[in-house]
């Protein structure tokens, strides 16, 4: 694995990160950008083989590095603790498809560069949960609950702050593959204030209509 310190002071790049990302200029002619945005993600997602990781791993994993708290910062050393666990974890059911060190070091990179592009060397856990599930296995739904668990109350309920929290880590991830303007740039607000009007409107509608007054 790259040497932590070089991590923690410069922007370095792995050779094949940069390479992926160059080689997505073959992408910028599909018109449509949901699209475009998939193919960039998948395309990431198979070079990192966050393809293979299930949804149940990851919680393990995240279980066993004790990362509940979702506001702490993790550093880079703690990252790579992380990312190895998964991946060894991964080499042991795809044997011949996970080069430990190359993943390791392409994860690390690019979660870097999604959320410390200042290279702090610090990656909130929250950010490290969502852009691993993001481009994990499994199915959208489950993934969304997942996600929104993360940052709901106690109750399990999710308030604008916290909407907007995740709304706003996630778009990181198309920001980075150069596409969030197509889902609104880094403004979170009016999707904030759609869901809940959004939400208002379902919760009149359903409240019981008050019963007409008795005949006199």
């Amino acid at each position: 694995v790259r040497d932590i310190h070089e991590w923690q002071t410069t922007s370095w790049d792995h050779p094949q990160m940069t390479q992926l990302f160059q080689s997505m200029a073959d992408l910028e002619h599909v018109r449509f950008s949901a699209y475009r945005t998939a193919m960039k993600s998948r395309r990431v997602q198979k070079a990192l083989c966050l393809d293979l990781l299930e949804l149940a791993m990851a919680q393990g994993v995240f279980d066993q590095h004790q990362l509940s708290h979702n506001g702490h910062l993790l550093e880079v050393p703690g990252i790579i603790r992380c990312l190895f666990t998964i991946y060894t974890e991964l080499q042991q059911v795809h044997p011949d498809m996970i080069n430990m060190p190359l993943c390791v070091d392409l994860c690390l990179n690019w979660l870097l560069n999604v959320y410390d592009r200042d290279r702090s060397g610090k990656v909130q856990v929250l950010s490290m949960k969502i852009g691993l599930l993001s481009l994990s296995k499994g199915h959208l739904e489950d993934k969304y609950k997942y996600l929104f668990n993360q940052v709901a109350g106690s109750a399990g309920v999710c308030n604008s702050r916290q909407l907007a929290l995740l709304l706003q880590t996630t778009i990181q991830i198309p920001h980075q593959l150069g596409e969030a303007a197509a889902f609104g740039g880094s403004n979170v607000e009016p999707s904030v204030r759609s869901c809940f009007q959004h939400v208002s409107k379902i919760t009149v509608s359903v409240l019981p209509r008050p019963s007409a007054a008795p005949n006199a």
